[in-house]
């Protein structure tokens, strides 16, 4: 049996447009009823730079086998598949980006936005996109973010140590990237921070004690990466050297199985080596990213086409 929710919000100043079975435009008096964890507050004035939120969640639970069997069935439960994104809604002209969304050079320390909707671990403000996951292999976040790479290091390292964890011996901290292992009472986890363009990257992940198999693991050596498209026209992807077509919508929610993590049936893959890789999205309408990622070997990600082609990516595994 599966379930599956959608919401998606958009939060611009005084009004609030919800999407789940229904669309509707309220006052921004419900607005707290729609986040009320502030999910969206960016850090900058929702008056100015508005805010569009996505939520999902998939839920699998294994039911009595329709074919009979002397085998007792191995019981697995339900298990439900979180997924949730944010952007910022800044301006895409170099002068109106630095004006509204970034940070001056003399700013105080970072402060903390809401923790991530779906995997509960911190955020900083102010942030630009923020991707979060949860499943039964892991909970991960994704913040991009102006600070400096320095202010951000220094907000997660103080978050991280009041939540107990410890820092394992041998971090990486270099000015444009940094990487660090922690040990934590429910599983190993990782903070990988880069500096990319006028933004900090950071990706924080936790681990979870998981059978995983081919499903959701990407081969030996390799990473896996998937491709989703969430906004409302045709998307093509360049990753690679390699151009993959993906029509309005499909495989946005990444998996079809919150057990296996299973690829969503219209969605796209490959497997590449560890490394970085130059990826261009391109809308039907014209509009066109062009960013840079870095992948680890034994990871799965998503990357998700957000509103306006803004690219989301998404840990997986």
């Amino acid at each position: 049996m599966k379930r599956r929710t959608k919401v998606f919000l958009l939060v611009s100043g005084l009004l609030v447009a919800a999407a789940a079975s229904t669309v509707g435009v309220l006052t921004v008096a419900l607005a707290k009823v729609l986040d009320p964890y502030d999910y969206c507050a960016t850090g900058y004035s929702p008056l100015v730079v508005p805010c569009a939120l996505h939520w999902s969640s998939r839920t699998t639970t294994q039911g009595t086998p329709a074919i009979p069997s002397n085998t007792p069935p191995k019981f697995q439960g339900s298990y439900t598949d979180k997924t949730a994104w944010a952007i910022a809604d800044c301006p895409q002209n170099a002068i109106g980006r630095r004006l509204l969304c970034s940070v001056s050079s003399d700013a105080k320390p970072a402060e903390a936005a809401s923790d991530d909707l779906v995997s509960g671990l911190p955020r900083p403000k102010p942030w630009v996109v923020t991707t979060g996951k949860s499943s039964r292999f892991i909970d991960a976040v994704h913040v991009e973010t102006p600070l400096d790479l320095a202010g951000t290091l220094r907000f997660y390292r103080e978050a991280l140590a009041k939540r107990g964890w410890t820092e394992n011996e041998g971090a990486i901290i270099e000015r444009d990237k940094a990487t660090i292992a922690f040990v934590t009472k429910d599983g190993p986890a990782q903070l990988r921070l880069t500096r990319q363009g006028d933004r900090t990257i950071a990706d924080l992940s936790q681990s979870k004690p998981a059978d995983a198999d081919g499903d959701i693991l990407p081969m030996p050596g390799q990473m896996r990466l998937r491709l989703g498209n969430g906004a409302k026209e045709a998307a093509v992807i360049t990753v690679n050297q390699q151009t993959i077509n993906l029509a309005a919508g499909a495989g946005e929610s990444l998996t079809d199985d919150a057990h296996s993590g299973r690829k969503s049936p219209n969605g796209q893959e490959v497997n590449l080596p560890p490394g970085k890789y130059k990826v261009s999205l391109k809308l039907a309408s014209g509009t066109a990213h062009n960013r840079e990622f870095e992948f680890a070997a034994g990871e799965t990600w998503g990357l998700v086409v957000g509103k306006d082609g803004t690219p989301l990516p998404v840990q997986l595994y």
